[in-house]
This record gives structure tokens, sequence and C-alpha cells, in this order.
């Protein structure tokens, strides 16, 4: 596929995606890699346009150059972002709220503490992630739970092996203590991401270095 026929692609999968307003976003396309740059109105919209992105066939890597842009009647103080982050994890019944701290600067929410599984981490994250003026997360969020290396990395290779989308027999898994490396080969973003989600589903997992080719 050659670079101008990837970037109509793009444009036409971020038009039909309703989270985003494509209007405002810019594509470039070069070798697979496509930039996005523009801006929109918030960062759940930001997420949106790069997810959207990745389901298209052909795409290797996002450089992600999207700016959000509030309205100036929408600019909300660092105080009321925490204070709405912590109602977030609070609210939500399968977090350890206790075990979580958050820290906001200029709007960019800053996650810390630990949690037993990778679901709750991102849980805490995509509550956040919703909260009017948030311009950005940074989630050091760190799983702890005493599993063998061993049983994650049977683990995994057994949901490799049960899913009908993953050809498992292209897949390398690496287990050192927590932390996961996959290698090898997959067919498009969306592979890669069901073998990285088998990956995280995995009680123990704390890291996941994805170092498969599309």
């Amino acid at each position: 596929m050659n670079d101008s026929d990837l970037r109509q692609l793009v444009n036409d999968e971020l038009e039909f995606e309703p989270a985003v307003d494509a209007s405002n976003i810019g594509v470039a396309a070069k070798d697979g890699v496509v930039t996005l740059s523009g801006f929109v109105c918030s960062y759940a919209e930001k997420m949106a346009a790069e997810r959207a992105v990745r389901r298209v066939k052909g795409v290797h890597a996002i450089a992600q150059e999207i700016e959000i842009r509030y309205a100036t009647d929408k600019k909300i103080n660092d105080d009321e972002i925490a204070r709405r982050c912590i109602n977030i994890l609070t609210w939500d019944t399968t977090l350890p709220d206790d075990k979580l701290s958050i820290k906001v600067e200029r709007g960019w929410v800053t996650l810390s503490g630990e949690v037993p599984w990778h679901f709750q981490r991102i849980a805490a994250e995509s509550g956040v992630r919703k909260i009017t003026g948030v311009t950005g997360i940074t989630n050091l969020i760190s799983i702890k739970s005493h599993v063998q290396a061993t049983d994650i990395k049977r683990k995994i290779e057994d949901a490799l092996k049960r899913s009908a989308e993953v050809e498992a027999n292209l897949i390398r898994v690496v287990v050192t203590d927590s932390s996961v490396r996959l290698e090898g080969k997959v067919h498009d973003w969306r592979e890669r991401e069901i073998v990285e989600k088998a990956a995280w589903s995995v009680p123990g997992v704390m890291t996941v270095d994805d170092r498969m080719t599309v």
C-alpha cells in the first residue's frame, strides 16, 4: 500500500469514528508510519483518534502530535481536577482507592500506588481519562502479586493457543520474574493487541515488552 492510499484510509476511519471530530486533525503517512497533528477538545477524544488509526490495515506505527485545546470557559484548576479524580476512583468498587495516589500539574494527572490486577490499573486510567480538564495521564500504578514466572508463561501461551485470531506458533513468550517480552510476527495491529491483552490478563504481570513486528 502506498503512502497516499494509507493516508486516505486513515482519514476515512477518523471520519467514521463517532467519538472523534476529524475536522481539525491532520494526517501524514510514510512507510507505514502515521503522524497525527492538529487539535481536539479532550484527552478522551485524542485517545479515540489513536485507537481508530490503530484499526487501519497497513499502519505499523503512530506519531501522536495532536494537541488538546479547551474553550476558555472550560479551563479547570488542578485542585478541582484532583477532586474529580478522587471521586472517580472512590466510586469504582473494583479499585482499592486507599492504595492509589493522584498528582495533578497543569492538567496532567500522575497516578501511582499498587493494585493486584492489571485490569485495575487500566480501570483507574480509563476513569480519569474522561474528566474534563485532563490534558494527559502518566500511569505509574504498579502490580503486586506473587506468581511464578513459569506459571505466567504457561498461562499466556495457553491463552494464545485458544485464540482463533492468533497464530500462536509465530509468537515467542519470554518471562523474567513478572516481566513479559513478546517476540515474533503478527499480521496486523488487531492481532498485536490481542496478544498483548492475553499477556496483560495473567495475574502478576507487571510489564509487557512488545517486540513483535507487523
